[in-house]
C-alpha cells in the first residue's frame, strides 16, 4: 500500500474504544498519536473523553447489559458514520458481548475480538483450567464444589485457600474484589455461602492461594496472530492493589522471562486465538513453578508501557485490522509503568509494616517511564481523574464484607 493510500486510511478509519478509564485512555493515545480518529463510548464518568486525541466522546446508559451494549454500538456506528472502524473492548463483559454477536457487529465494524468458541476459554476459568491442565501448564490446585457437602470434602495441602468466581464480571461488580481469602474451614464455608449468593454455586471455585504479593506475579502480554506472538512483552507486578490479592497493577516493570512464552503460546494456539491477550502467572516458591491464574482477552490496565518499551499493542492491532503492515516487536526489559492514584495506597500498608522501606519506595519512583493517566502532551485526563476521586472511591473500593 502506497504512503498516500495509508494516509487515506488514517483519515477515514478510526477506532471505537468502549470503556474510557485509564486503560481506554492508553488506547486513545496510542491511536491518536498515530493520526487515527478515536471515538470513546462509556456508561460512566470517563477520563479518556478529555484526551486531546479523542475525536468523539459518547456517554450511554448501559454497557454492562450485553444485549444493550451491542444495540448501542450498532446505533452509534450508523448514526456517526463509523462503518469500518475498529472496535476495542476494555472490560470483560464487553469482550463477551462482542464475541457472542461478532457476526452482527462485523457487518458494520472491524472486530478484533475473537468469536465465542475461542473467547469462552478465557471467560470461564473452569474451561481455562481444564484446557491448561490437558496441555500440561502448571496450575494452582483448584476445586469446583457445587454444595457445602462437596466443599467439606475438599482436603487442601495448605491454608489459606482462595474463593473466587469462574466468571468474574458479576462477582467483581457486586463485591469489587477478585475473590476472598479463607484462613480456615469455618471461614471457607462462610465465604462459599457468600459467593454462592452472588453467582451460581457451580461457578464458585476454591483454589490454593499461592503465597506472595505482586512481586511474585508475572504476565505474558501479546498480540497473537497466526499461531505466534507478533508483539510480545513480559512484566512483573512490583506492586498491586490490594497488595495480597490484586485486582489491578499499580507499578509494573518489563522483564526478560522467555520461559513464559511456550506455555502462553501453546494455550493460545490451542484455541486458535487472534488479538491482544494477557496471561497471568504466579511463582509458587514451594515447587518453583509459574502457575497460570488468568487469561484476559482484551487490553490490560498497564498496556501503555508497551509503547515506551517498543511494542505499541493497540496500534499493532489497528494496523493489522486495516490490512497495513505490522512489524514484529518484543519489549525491552527494565521499563516501568505506574498508576500513582492507586500505587501510594497499595504501598502504604507495607510502609506501615516496614516490609517496604520509604527510601526504597521513593527510589522506585525516580525512573518511571510512563504514568497511567498523566502525559505532558495530554495532561487533561489526569486532572479529570483527580476530580473523579470521590466517584472512584465510591465505586471501586471493596464493599464491606460480612462478619
Amino acid at each position: 500500500m502506497s504512503p498516500t493510500e495509508q494516509r487515506s486510511f488514517r483519515e477515514l478509519l478510526g477506532a471505537v474504544v468502549v470503556g474510557g478509564d485509564y486503560q481506554g485512555l492508553g488506547i486513545v493515545r496510542s491511536l491518536g498519536r498515530a493520526g487515527f480518529p478515536v471515538c470513546v463510548v462509556d456508561d460512566e464518568p470517563s477520563i479518556a473523553r478529555h484526551s486531546r486525541y479523542t475525536t468523539h466522546a459518547i456517554r450511554v446508559a448501559d454497557l454492562r447489559d450485553k444485549r444493550a451494549a451491542v444495540e448501542t454500538l450498532m446505533e452509534l456506528g450508523r448514526r456517526l458514520g463509523l462503518g469500518g472502524w475498529v472496535l476495542f473492548a476494555t472490560r470483560d463483559e464487553l469482550v463477551t458481548a462482542l464475541s457472542r454477536d461478532r457476526n452482527r457487529l462485523s457487518e458494520l465494524f472491524r472486530v478484533p475480538t475473537p468469536a465465542w468458541d475461542t473467547v469462552k476459554y478465557t471467560a470461564d476459568k473452569r474451561l481455562t483450567y481444564e484446557l491448561a491442565g490437558r496441555l500440561g501448564i502448571p496450575l494452582p490446585r483448584t476445586w469446583h464444589p457445587c454444595s457445602l457437602e462437596e466443599l467439606d470434602a475438599v482436603e487442601p495441602d495448605r491454608w489459606p485457600l482462595l474463593v473466587k468466581p469462574a466468571i468474574k464480571e458479576h462477582f467483581i461488580y457486586r463485591t469489587r474484589v477478585k475473590g476472598w481469602i479463607a484462613k480456615d474451614r469455618e471461614e471457607l464455608r462462610r465465604r462459599f455461602v457468600d459467593a454462592a449468593a452472588i453467582v451460581p454455586a457451580g461457578e464458585v471455585l476454591v483454589q490454593d492461594l499461592i503465597p506472595g504479593n505482586g512481586f511474585t506475579q508475572y504476565s505474558y502480554c501479546t498480540f497473537f496472530k497466526g499461531g505466534r506472538s507478533l508483539g510480545r512483552m513480559v512484566v512483573r507486578r512490583r506492586r498491586q492493589h490490594p497488595s495480597d490479592l490484586g485486582r489491578s497493577s499499580t507499578f509494573v516493570e518489563t522483564i526478560d522471562r522467555a520461559d513464559l512464552a511456550e506455555p502462553s503460546e501453546m494455550f493460545l494456539q490451542e484455541i486458535d486465538y487472534y488479538g491482544l491477550a494477557e496471561l497471568e502467572y504466579k511463582l509458587d516458591k514451594a515447587d518453583g513453578q509459574y502457575k497460570l491464574l488468568d487469561v484476559n482477552a482484551r487490553t490490560w490496565g498497564y498496556h501503555s508501557v508497551g509503547h515506551v518499551a517498543g511494542v505499541d499493542f493497540p496500534l499493532l492491532v489497528h494496523l493489522d485490522q486495516l490490512g497495513l503492515d505490522v512489524a514484529e516487536a518484543h519489549a525491552q526489559p527494565g521499563v516501568t509503568w505506574i498508576r500513582l492514584l492507586t500505587d501510594l495506597p497499595a504501598a502504604a500498608p507495607e510502609l506501615a509494616r516496614r516490609s517496604l522501606k520509604l527510601r526504597d519506595y521513593v527510589g522506585s519512583l525516580r525512573h518511571i517511564a510512563t504514568e497511567a493517566s498523566f502525559s505532558r502532551d495530554d495532561p487533561r485526563p489526569a486532572l479529570a481523574e483527580l476530580v473523579l476521586v470521590p466517584h472512584l472511591l465510591r465505586t471501586r473500593l471493596p464493599k464491606q464484607r460480612k462478619a
